[in-house]
């Protein structure tokens, strides 16, 4: 991904150029910038697609590496040369905690800005960028309010109101339906913003302008938190939705909401998973869960080199404490490095185990493995957990910059949710039509999205057990949650929601007990992470409105479960 010139001076100039187009003309002396001539929402507009999705460095790492794609059971730190237990985001830590919150909190500007721009009144109206714009700001609130829960949403952007009241998720989802369909009736048959500057074109990074995309992409958004709703405590819009959503057109086949990695861009700027994995140092490598590899492994899914990189392999020594150093772990060490051997076995993985007694030698072919590192490791397993063990992400994952390389886009949203979700209503008797049919066809889409070809993605839908709604209602509810899941790889905020949600994989949402083996971190009985804190200057900076927020939902901790959670 390129951004036009104009459009980073478009974006850089934001805050100074208010809703006054005259301003412009203070700049318009440097013929690289936006002149009154060509000024355009567009070259604004793509800030709020960009940013969101490919945070600045700080938040790539802070918030989606350490938290969300860790709570989603798809990363995991750790093992052997890891800087961190795995314990890291299950224990608080308000440094890390805050990069999260910062990171959507800081988007409010420009989504403001946007509003202000492109609405009735504004120096861009143009109600159909407007839509978009609105669109946008229901998936971005989306996210935000299923990372915390209760947030400020409806005193946002009021006049006058400095220190906003934190809105029930309810209410929330409520106010971002109402918003999509607004912005779907605005829309109607249109297919583009306009003429010449007004239509957004190529500065629409997700779909080139394409208004009827934008529309099905929203009323994809709106099913998805029907059905996430349904059934949560008051609950009474739910139903009504989904029944307005599945009438209606949803994304379908292409038509996944992506953008392309910035491989060239300074990585302080938008950032990548490579950024971390080639620039921080190898103490910062991490691997792949033991869930989502024996999914991908255990069922013959062609993903999985495209997720994965099978284990380094070779030649390891586990030695056991002394005794007189580490009584625990000299005790233990039977039992710790039994658990490490059973999952070897359970991946039918190639290896020597040589048991010593005060050591165990283990061999490994190299590059033959395909492991997955249990999630949430004690500290006090790291010595044994081996970095050589355990498959690490793929190349497409962790492309680095300038090295040209290809690396997997951004997910906004896939199109194969929608087939999962209209799978998932036949399923539950909301919809009729083809269950099986729909829950393939979403597995395609994800598929196709990390380059899988056509004849292994139909070898897989005709051969393997996991491809088939053939089991009770529960099972295939599963089998969806579970595609839905993997479906969400490197996209840690929706596949952690996926869990919360539906309770799969359940490994993952029964959270751990054997505190031998596993590390609960600072949650009670090692429960499973419903929510991040809120960011810890809101106390000061909000406190009457953050402690109402606080006595409505519950603690401000990781344990504390959302509106909609199972």
């Amino acid at each position: 991904m390129k951004l036009f010139h104009k459009t980073l001076i478009g974006l850089a100039s934001l805050a100074t150029l208010g809703s006054c187009t005259s301003e412009f003309e203070d700049i318009n002396t440097n013929p690289n910038l936006i002149g009154e001539e060509d000024a355009s929402a567009k070259y604004f507009l793509t800030e709020l697609m960009v940013r969101p999705y490919i945070p600045a460095r700080y938040a790539y790492w802070r918030a989606n590496l350490i938290h969300t794609d860790r709570y989603a059971g798809h990363f995991t730190f750790g093992h052997s040369v890891s800087w961190w237990s795995d314990e890291l985001g299950y224990s608080y830590n308000g440094a890390y905690t805050d990069a999260a919150w910062d990171h959507y909190n800081g988007q409010l500007s420009t989504l403001k800005q946007l509003i202000d721009f492109t609405k009735p009144g504004g120096a861009f109206e143009n109600e159909l960028t407007y839509s978009v714009v609105m669109i946008l700001k229901s998936h971005y609130y989306q996210l935000f309010t299923d990372t915390f829960g209760q947030i400020p949403y409806s005193d946002l952007f009021k006049e006058g109101v400095t220190l906003p009241k934190f809105d029930s998720q309810k209410d929330i989802y409520k106010g971002i339906i109402a918003d999509l369909d607004a912005a779907m009736a605005t829309i109607g048959d249109n297919t583009t913003t306009g003429d010449a500057l007004e239509n957004l074109g190529d500065n629409d990074l997700i779909y080139g302008g394409d208004l009827q995309k934008w529309k099905r992409f929203a009323n994809t958004l709106k099913l998805k938190m029907a059905m996430r709703a349904l059934g949560a405590d008051g609950d009474d819009f739910a139903q009504g939705a989904i029944n307005e959503a599945l009438a209606a057109p949803l994304l379908d086949e292409g038509e996944s909401a992506l953008i392309e990695k910035d491989l060239e861009i300074s990585q302080w700027a938008y950032s990548t998973y490579g950024d971390v994995w080639y620039n921080f140092g190898g103490g910062s490598d991490w691997t792949v869960g033991r869930e989502l590899v024996n999914y991908l492994r255990d069922n013959n899914d062609p993903r999985l080199d495209k997720y994965v990189k099978p284990s380094l392999g070779g030649e390891f020594t586990l030695n056991r404490p002394a005794a007189d150093e580490d009584q625990e772990g000299y005790d233990l060490f039977p039992k710790r490095t039994a658990f490490i051997k059973s999952i070897f076995d359970e991946a039918g993985a190639e290896y020597t185990w040589d048991d010593q007694g005060d050591k165990i030698l283990i061999t490994m072919p190299e590059e033959t493995n395909y492991i997955g590192q249990p999630v949430r490791l004690s500290g006090q397993m790291s010595s044994l957990a081996q970095f050589g063990f355990f498959a690490r992400p793929s190349e497409l994952v962790i492309s680095q910059k300038n090295a040209g390389g290809e690396a997997t886009p951004e997910t906004i949203i896939l199109s194969a949710e929608s087939f999962f979700l209209q799978a998932e209503a036949i399923v539950k008797g909301m919809a009729t039509g083809d269950a099986t049919s729909m829950y393939q066809m979403g597995i395609k889409e994800a598929m196709r999205v990390w380059g899988v070809d056509d004849g292994s993605i139909d070898a897989f839908l005709s051969t393997e057990s996991m491809a088939m709604l053939d089991g009770t209602k529960e099972e295939n509810l599963e089998k969806i949650a579970i595609q839905r899941w993997i479906a969400s790889y490197t996209d840690g905020y929706e596949a952690w929601a996926i869990v919360r949600d539906t309770g799969y994989p359940s490994s993952l949402a029964e959270g751990v007990s054997d505190y031998d083996i596993y590390g609960p971190g600072n949650i009670t009985a090692g429960g499973y992470p419903q929510r991040l804190r809120y960011g810890s200057g809101l106390q000061t900076s909000n406190p009457d409105n953050y402690q109402a927020a606080v006595a409505s939902q519950g603690p401000d901790l990781q344990e504390t479960k959302l509106w909609w959670a199972k």
